[in-house]
């Protein structure tokens, strides 16, 4: 920074008023400021002083620009002054001294670390000697947003009964600059101060040159007030413009007696049946909750229990159902502040089955059993057998029983409407007749290599069980294997060696009837590979034989035809006679040939594949 000589720095105190009223008359400066500028505590503001001078067609040689700002009262404290030779600063001991600085015209002002106390006129002088001076200023807006705003409900329920507007909330607004305002809503509707109704009771504090604001809002309430909202919202000036803080909402507890009661079933969910425990709910729009008194339809003098609001009936019946009543205790026996219900308890009595327990059929007997079972409510009747569902409906037929009928039925009642809700019965049905062999052949017929062993099964189904006793002819050394016996069937296997043709008598018999079922072994030889050998040359034999006779009956056939063309055999009536039957003879011979021949390869088939014939054990 430049510096004035020490000539012009004394000369200057004396000449410059006299010049600045001489030169003020003679010339003008025309000077342009900001009306004010708006900044945020704690920001840097900046404040220009634009000038030009009007008269004159050159601008003077020497310019100098004092910042001011205005103090208490009608004084003013310099902070910087700027001279065009180059001299300028700030001035010292001032609040402003270390955050001020100027740009290189010493047309803009800057003010750093913005604080409270800087919400000020700052004027602007230019003194252009004898082109002349002029003063401007800038107001400062300082602005700090508030904290967002805290809004408090009393802890005590608010009662319709008072007369006069109540105590409901309180809402403050700290540290903002400069004072910011407090709106009451309900239900997001703005609340206004309105007699006997919303009052709002302002306190404002302003500690450390910040504005604390709260307001407590007075309300009379109503019962429609118990689901309200309430909020405050605070608005407050920023830099070119006005923001607003909405608070949260709370709601004011309020006391208000009961208009209207209602009853109604709690648990169990849907319909219930006997044995369920019932659970009745009171509930009433009183605030707080009112203590109710039951009773069963119109017997008042009876009461059921005085509960905050549940009646719990355990193990409810048939007979429990009905029309039930609550009402609150502090109201009147006639009052019509109550509530009411009808309770229907379903039922579904035990099953009856007929026949009962057990029933003893007769192969092939038809029986119908039924199941029945009373109810309040649409039943559905299944029959069920091993698992398995056999029929549907109050009926089951069971005709032509044979032994697979044998066995425990089982009738399931259910109510569709009410799946909790069944019952069931069950009836076992016993199947009695004469032995009945397992399978569709009573005689079976085998073919067996000599030598093979060979396993019979005979299973019998009766009741009462069959025995079976065995008679075989034709083999000594067999034996039983496998003896099974239940209480309706009987399973035997024989085990014996095939030495020759067998006859084999399964006899089943019980109480009601005997069955028999038979067995024919046929034993087949054990044929060698060296036999079957000489048969199929034989075989080979054979055909050539038919296929030289067939070239001989083409030979001789053609020498009949060359004679005949030739006329050595005559074409009468007696000639065709011989020569036919000597076809036919022929013919004859030849059918013949291939008969046994067929027969021939029959036997060699029969007796090469023999073996495939014969009978795997059982």
């Amino acid at each position: 920074m430049k510096t004035m000589t020490p000539r012009l720095r004394a000369f200057l105190p004396l000449v410059l008023p006299v010049c600045l009223l001489c030169w003020s008359a003679w010339a003008g400066v025309e000077l342009t400021m900001h009306k004010s500028v708006e900044v945020y505590l704690g920001d840097s503001a900046q404040i220009s002083c634009q000038y030009k001078f009007t008269e004159g067609s050159s601008a003077p040689s020497f310019v100098m620009i004092n910042w001011f700002v205005k103090s208490a009262g009608s004084s003013r404290v310099r902070l910087y002054y700027y001279y065009n030779n180059g001299e300028e600063g700030a001035d010292l001991n001032t609040n402003y001294t270390s955050r001020i600085q100027v740009d290189q015209e010493g047309t803009r002002l800057t003010i750093q670390d913005i604080q409270l106390s800087d919400e000020r006129d700052y004027l602007c002088h230019v003194n252009g000697l004898e082109a002349g001076t002029a003063e401007g200023k800038t107001h400062l807006g300082v602005f700090a947003p508030p904290e967002a705003p805290v809004i408090r409900g009393i802890p005590e329920a608010v009662s319709v009964a008072n007369e006069a507007p109540s105590k409901v909330a309180s809402c403050e607004a700290r540290n903002g600059f400069p004072k910011p305002n407090i709106t009451w809503y309900r239900n997001g509707v703005p609340l206004t101060s309105t007699p006997l109704r919303v009052n709002v009771v302002e306190e404002v504090r302003k500690p450390g040159g910040f504005y604390s604001v709260q307001n407590t809002l007075e309300y009379k309430v109503m019962k429609e007030d118990k689901d309200s909202l309430f909020s405050c919202e605070v608005s407050f000036l920023v830099p070119g413009a006005i923001r607003t803080a909405e608070s949260a909402s709370i709601n004011v507890t309020v006391h208000y007696p009961p208009t209207m009661v209602e009853l109604w079933k709690d648990s169990p969910h849907g319909l219930v049946k006997e044995g369920d425990t019932v659970e009745l709910r009171c509930q009433g729009d009183g605030n707080p909750p009112p203590t109710f008194i039951f009773n069963r339809g119109q017997e008042r003098d009876a009461d059921l229990g005085t509960s905050s609001d549940v009646l719990i009936l355990p193990a409810v019946s048939r007979k429990d159902g009905g029309i039930y009543q609550c009402r609150p205790v502090d109201s009147a026996s006639d009052s019509e502040v109550k509530g009411e219900m009808l309770l229907t308890v379903h039922f579904l009595d035990p099953a009856v089955v007929v026949p009962r327990d057990s029933e003893v059929m007769l192969r092939g007997e038809t029986l119908i059993a039924t199941c029945n079972a009373s109810s309040s409510l649409k039943t559905l009747t299944s029959w069920f057998k091993d698992g398995k569902q056999v029929g549907q409906g109050n009926e089951l037929h069971l005709r032509n029983a044979t032994y697979d009928t044998t066995g425990e039925y089982r009738c399931e009642v259910t109510v569709p409407s009410l799946p909790t809700l069944h019952t069931s019965g069950s009836v076992h049905i016993i199947v009695q007749g004469g032995p009945q062999l397992v399978g569709v052949e009573q005689e079976v017929q085998l073919e067996v290599t000599v030598g093979r062993t060979v396993n019979l099964s005979c299973e019998v189904l009766g009741r009462p069980a069959p025995s079976i006793s065995w008679s075989v002819v034709g083999s000594q050394g067999w034996r039983e294997v496998v003896s099974r016996l239940t209480d309706h069937m009987t399973l035997s296997v024989v085990s014996l060696t095939v030495t020759s043709d067998i006859s084999a008598l399964c006899n089943a018999s019980n109480d009601l009837g005997t069955e028999v079922k038979v067995f024919s072994i046929k034993a087949i030889p054990m044929v060698t590979s060296a036999s079957a050998f000489s048969h199929v040359e034989g075989s080979g034999v054979i055909i050539v034989a038919i296929v030289l006779c067939l070239l001989l009956l083409a030979i001789l056939g053609s020498v009949l035809y060359f004679l005949h063309k030739k006329g050595k055999i005559p074409c009468g009536r007696s000639g065709k006679q011989e020569i036919t039957k000597e076809r036919a003879t022929r013919e004859d011979i030849v059918v013949e040939m291939k008969t046994n021949a067929k027969t021939e390869d029959a036997i060699l088939l029969k007796a090469v594949n023999g073996e495939k014939k014969v009978l795997n054990d059982q």
